[in-house]
């Protein structure tokens, strides 16, 4: 029986975004589901709602049900598997995700009103994040870090970053595992590598670099 993996896109994009991601999770023997969602107008209560509905539907037949997320999907899917909701077993993924809050969102909100609203219902999940994660999936994290990006755009980053989001933020205590690829945060979705490790953490727990676990869930 193969599992089912749904995949959530990030801030400002939809779900054809996940194409090339989708088309080579399906060629590692999943069955795989893109999660098209508003991610400025629509609130989060009803993105959490629908989403924790589709993988009710999705376990109906004993199926295990994963989630990979981008940048802003991967914080929805940490919120919406730690709110002690009744929901079918499966891992986490999380493509550069500012796990721990994002610096340059906070900028962002920071230059007006037209910056706050571009971030929309999810603001406050961007600009925070988590302080640590205890829910009952394992978490595992890929973050990029060649710094190319809107974010580099709007002020300077500390450390390795993707252009967007810095590998430290994408480093929350309590996650399983964490590995860093030579990708931007965009080339996240399309980097064969990310869609090689996301595949072997769903299967084992852990990613297929050893040097780069030690500390994730310190």
């Amino acid at each position: 029986m193969s599992d089912q993996v749904i995949l959530l896109h990030g801030l400002w994009m939809r779900g054809f975004a996940l194409l090339m991601l989708h088309r080579r999770m399906m060629e590692a023997g999943f069955r795989v589901h893109r999660f098209d969602y508003m991610s400025v107008a629509t609130t989060q209560e009803r993105i959490l709602g629908r989403l924790q509905a589709r993988m009710r539907e999705l376990a109906e037949d004993g199926h295990t049900v994963h989630l990979v997320g981008h940048s802003l999907g991967g914080l929805l899917a940490l919120r919406t598997c730690s709110e002690g909701a009744q929901l079918p077993p499966g891992r986490i993924v999380c493509l550069g995700s500012p796990l721990k809050g994002s610096a340059a969102a906070r900028r962002f909100a920071g230059m007006g009103k037209g910056g706050e609203v571009l971030l929309g219902h999810n603001r406050e999940l961007l600009e925070h994040g988590f302080e640590r994660w205890t829910g009952p999936r394992d978490v595992g994290v890929v973050a990029g870090r060649v710094s190319l990006g809107l974010g580099a755009m709007i002020g300077q980053f500390d450390g390795d970053n993707d252009g967007c989001v810095t590998v430290d933020e994408t480093r929350l205590p309590g996650i399983a595992d964490h590995c860093v690829v030579e990708s931007n945060h965009t080339g996240l979705l399309f980097v064969p590598e990310v869609a090689r490790q996301v595949t072997q953490f769903l299967q084992t727990g852990h990613f297929d670099r050893p040097g780069t676990r030690a500390g994730a869930g310190a």
